[in-house]
């Protein structure tokens, strides 16, 4: 059976002890892919919304979504974040891609906050776009990439 770091010998939650490690430089890579109709996808992108640039709502939103991580996320820590970028690209038909960068240096990882960055995003665009697509979906959320730390992760 693993080890739990989140739980005590009893079994009981508890938040994980860092102030013994070192601060490191790190850094976590986040993506979300929504399916949606192509003229939503293209009216997203033409910034033709009723509501406004819904890009430009999901970046601001992603952001604040990791900066608010550990309110969201029990146990997680509140880590100073260095920076967090938000990205889109698409397939050119009817996928948007939305890929988050977060970096800090601090004791513990950044990868709650890129994951939390990402869905924020996604929760966002559908938000924006729900008025003129019901069908549309967020089809994943994943942890792309972390370093620092005593492990890193790559999963392109």
């Amino acid at each position: 059976m693993a080890d739990f770091t989140h739980l005590n010998k009893n079994g009981e939650a508890l938040m994980v002890d860092v102030g013994e490690k070192a601060v490191t430089r790190r850094s976590a890579r986040a993506f979300a892919k929504l399916v949606m109709e192509e003229e939503t996808l293209r009216k997203l992108l033409a910034s033709e919304l009723k509501k406004g640039d819904g890009l430009a709502a999901a970046r601001i939103a992603g952001i604040m979504g990791a900066k608010h991580t550990s309110d969201l996320i029990p146990l997680c820590h509140n880590i100073p974040i260095d920076s967090v970028e938000i990205s889109f690209d698409n397939n050119g038909k009817n996928e948007l891609y939305i890929t988050s960068v977060a970096k800090c240096s601090y004791k513990t990882g950044i990868e709650m906050e890129a994951l939390t960055a990402v869905s924020v995003a996604a929760l966002t665009v559908y938000d924006m776009c729900k008025a003129i697509d019901r069908k549309m979906e967020i089809r994943e959320i994943r942890l792309l990439e972390k370093t620092g730390g005593k492990s890193d992760f790559k999963n392109d």
